[in-house]
């Protein structure tokens, strides 16, 4: 039986994503695939968590064999969304194969908790993290260095010296 973790990614970003990698991230999960990852974790995020998952979701429509996993910080977080965001959310929770939910009732704990399982679940992490400190997606990201999982940032390279 294979590990599940061994084809799993998972996102992490900043709210403030516009869009602005969407072709990389669209080239990076076709690549991806074709290294054999088939199960991939969102945090359900505004921003560029719920874009990797719309992204994901566009995977699934090639690829039978895609898996796309909604991880929540807690129930009731669909409550913190509106307008587009709120319809891209129930877009990507619909089309989720599996709905995780890491804690009982909203806190900050909740979010790390959150991150928490998208590293400890994953072999590989896709980032949109633009280098500035004290964020989920800073966290994230060097709890995933310091497990040793592969990191795959599509911001642009302002500061390499610190990536």
């Amino acid at each position: 039986m294979e590990d599940v973790k061994s084809i799993t990614v998972a996102f992490t970003g900043h709210r403030t994503y516009q869009g602005e990698a969407e072709m990389e991230l669209k080239q990076q999960l076709e690549a991806l695939y074709e290294r054999g990852f088939r199960r991939f974790l969102t945090g359900m995020a505004w921003g560029f968590d719920l874009a990797a998952g719309i992204a994901v979701v566009e995977l699934k429509a090639r690829y039978a064999d895609v898996e796309l996993v909604a991880v929540e910080p807690y129930p009731n977080f669909r409550l913190r969304f509106k307008g587009e965001d709120l319809a891209l959310y129930d877009r990507v929770r619909d089309a989720a194969d599996e709905v995780v939910q890491v804690c009982r009732s909203g806190s900050m704990q909740a979010y790390f908790r959150r991150n928490d399982y998208l590293t400890d679940n994953a072999s590989v992490i896709v980032a949109w993290w633009n280098w500035l400190p004290k964020s989920g997606t800073e966290y994230t990201v060097k709890r995933a260095r310091k497990r040793g999982l592969e990191v795959i940032n599509l911001f642009p390279p302002i500061m390499p010296e610190l990536f």
